[in-house]
């Protein structure tokens, strides 16, 4: 019957599709290993349309989308399947957010899930990316006792982006690693010796991590551009640390030589032009610009500018704020000031947690002449985020020094408490009241100062240093007897002779007695006993003599211990080589630096007079009787032409070596 024959048909097609479908995935394994991505995705089309539910073939589409880098096509392909399938996709969702740099969806896509490995690895990336260096290295440390593959590498980084450097070296104590280990990590804990100022440790390891990297990679048969290529970052690093170091020819080179070649990734050429054009200054700002219009292009909506090439998502936070700066002060340098404008508003919204924004839309201003302007928006920033004004007010201090505003720029000064007491601001508060005419200011500025240093416990205590200062400043504007007393203190506390000078000084001024006192105290100066004072009072003044009264006094004060007046000594004159000075030969003529025409030897040549004998036309007879006349007169005139003749030869020639002479 027809029923039966259906029911002993249905056993034979089962394991025919079974071995199909075993095939199927023998091939995709094969093409995974490969890494042929594009045919992994055909054959897992071919599972799906055998077993469209099958979670082995589903995953192993996604995934070779992403590999392919189809991250849209992963993305379509999720909703389908999430449509389709219960199996949750949350995680590859959140991957595929997380490459096109839709952090925050990616972050919000992995809340309430499961914290495994995976899901935690990927939180910590893409709060790396986001800059939360807090909450990604507390990750990481929930992760440290996991046998995770290279862990390390990735909390040191961690670590060092999260300005926690001084933890780098107790970190790979308690995970047991040494920092030689792959050149990754030799690269990453370097880096964290640059942010703790140890830059020649850093350079070795830096060294280190070269040499390791080109031996690991030559054993994995990498050719010869790629291994420079994956060595890029740490030769980019390498003349960071030279520039540092003030080795900054090396550092240009290495910089050139990446450039050159065009050896590297993207992150590392965009942080090698970065680097050259801040080695270089504002020297060739069309060729920095150059380089830098290609790092940079203008965006739409609310990002004006954006980094060319998908930088945004290869470079950190502080290497992109460098180079959008490098660029605003190139611009600035080049008074291209509208595109300067321009970029420096668009800076804070890129860059919200910076104060460089809001310097720079200040040094536009000041470009711009209009200091007023950049003082009034340094003071609102300054006091919306007290937490950050300290290099803002220290800018406006500057600002309105450089501008004649010495009163704004002791105002910011003062507003920076914890600097008030060092000797450098209390000079430059000093000098900015006297200039703005507050003398009271100014001293209460130094009353300030004592009174902080006098209570200060520290070993390098500078009380002395404000003291003298203060009491020459009080005597210098005619506080005699406040002077007095600063001076007094400091004899009696430090001992100081130049207080003494200024307390006798001061002192004759107010309380004879008491300087009459302390003048007891000076070291007597040899030879004055010898002085009539009065008779010295009576007098014009002193008068210039090599000689006379006063010369036994002059030598008294004379050191004892002056050095004579050395001898020069004779030295023994220079012969050329093989001269005998005894057997001298014949003396050099005297003339031979004279030109030939102005020796005395010298005879010029005699013209032939016979041409000067023959006169009047050709043919042409002449009496004798006029003979002896014209031969008379024609010897006479041909003597003349002649004399006439040898002169002028003479005077071209003297100028013709006049001018020999100046060559």
């Amino acid at each position: 019957m027809p029923p039966k024959a259906k029911e002993k048909s249905k056993p034979a097609a089962a394991p025919a599709a079974a071995v199909a479908i075993e095939d199927l995935f023998t091939s995709l394994n094969r093409h995974i290993q490969r890494s042929e991505f594009d045919l992994a995705v055909k054959v897992s089309d071919q599972v799906l349309s055998i077993a469209p539910g099958d979670e082995d073939a589903i995953g192993c589409k996604i995934v070779a989308l992403i590999k392919n880098d189809n991250i849209e096509e992963a993305l379509s392909a999720i909703q389908d399947f999430s449509k389709k399938s219960s199996v949750d996709f949350s995680f590859f969702n959140a991957y595929c957010f997380y490459r096109q740099n839709r952090l925050d969806e990616a972050l919000e896509t992995l809340k309430g899930q499961e914290e495994n490995f995976a899901n935690m690895l990927l939180q910590s990336q893409i709060l790396f990316r986001l800059g939360k260096m807090g909450a990604c290295v507390d990750i990481y440390q929930k992760l440290q006792k996991s046998k995770i593959d290279s862990l390390e590498i990735n909390f040191v980084a961690g670590l060092v982006s999260a300005g926690r450097a001084s933890e780098v070296q107790g970190t790979l104590d308690s995970l047991r690693v040494k920092p030689t280990s792959s050149f990754e990590l030799a690269y990453n804990v370097a880096c964290s010796l640059i942010e703790r100022n140890m830059y020649k440790d850093a350079e070795q390891l830096l060294l280190s991590s070269r040499r390791i990297g080109q031996e690991t990679l030559v054993e994995e048969n990498l050719a010869d551009d790629d291994i420079e290529i994956e060595l890029a970052p740490i030769a980019v690093q390498l003349a960071y640390v030279q520039q540092i170091l003030g080795r900054t020819q090396e550092a240009f080179e290495t910089y050139s030589g990446i450039i050159k070649k065009n050896l590297a990734d993207e992150s590392s050429l965009a942080v090698s032009v970065s680097n050259l054009i801040a080695l270089k200054g504002p020297k060739d700002v069309s060729d920095g610009l150059r380089k830098l219009d290609k790092l940079i292009e203008k965006g739409e909506g609310p990002l004006t500018f954006q980094l060319a090439r998908g930088l945004d998502l290869k470079l950190s936070l502080k290497q992109r704020e460098a180079i959008y700066v490098n660029r605003l002060l190139l611009l600035v340098h080049s008074n291209k000031l509208d595109q300067a404008r321009e970029l420096a508003s668009a800076l804070p919204g890129m860059f919200p947690e910076s104060v460089m924004p809001v310097l720079l839309q200040a040094a536009v201003h000041v470009r711009e002449n209009k200091a007023n302007k950049a003082e009034e928006l340094l003071w609102q920033f300054a006091n919306k985020y007290p937490h950050k004004s300290k290099v803002i007010l220290l800018a406006r201090a500057q600002v309105a020094a450089a501008a004649g505003h010495p009163q704004i720029a002791a105002e910011s000064l003062l507003k920076i408490p914890d600097i008030q007491h060092k000797p450098a601001t209390v000079a430059t508060l000093v000098s900015l009241k006297e200039r703005a005419g507050d003398i009271d200011g100014a001293d209460a500025v130094l009353d300030s100062a004592i009174r902080w240093w006098s209570d200060a416990m520290t070993e390098d205590n500078k009380l002395d240093v404000i003291m003298q200062e203060a009491a020459s400043f009080k005597l210098r504007h005619g506080k005699k007897d406040e002077a007095a007393r600063l001076y007094e203190e400091l004899v009696k506390s430090h001992g100081s002779m130049e207080a003494l000078v200024g307390l006798i000084q001061t002192a004759a001024h107010t309380d004879i007695e008491k300087a009459e006192s302390y003048e007891k105290q000076l070291k007597p100066i040899p030879g004055l006993k010898g002085i009539d004072v009065e008779s010295l009072e009576k007098t014009s003044g002193a008068k210039h003599t090599e000689k006379g009264p006063t010369a036994g006094v002059a030598e008294a004060y004379e050191p004892k211990n002056k050095e004579k007046t050395k001898k020069k000594r004779k030295r023994k004159p220079k012969y050329p080589k093989g001269f005998d000075p005894a057997n001298p030969g014949p003396p050099p003529d005297p003339e031979r630096w004279l030109p030939k025409r102005e020796r005395s030897s010298y005879r010029p040549k005699r013209k032939d007079k016979r041409a000067a004998q023959i006169r009047g036309s050709q043919g042409a007879v002449v009496k004798e009787a006029d003979n002896n006349v014209n031969a008379k007169s024609t010897q006479a005139a041909s003597s003349k032409g002649n004399s006439q003749n040898a002169s002028m030869v003479h005077s071209k020639h003297s100028s013709k070596s006049r001018k020999k002479s100046r060559n």
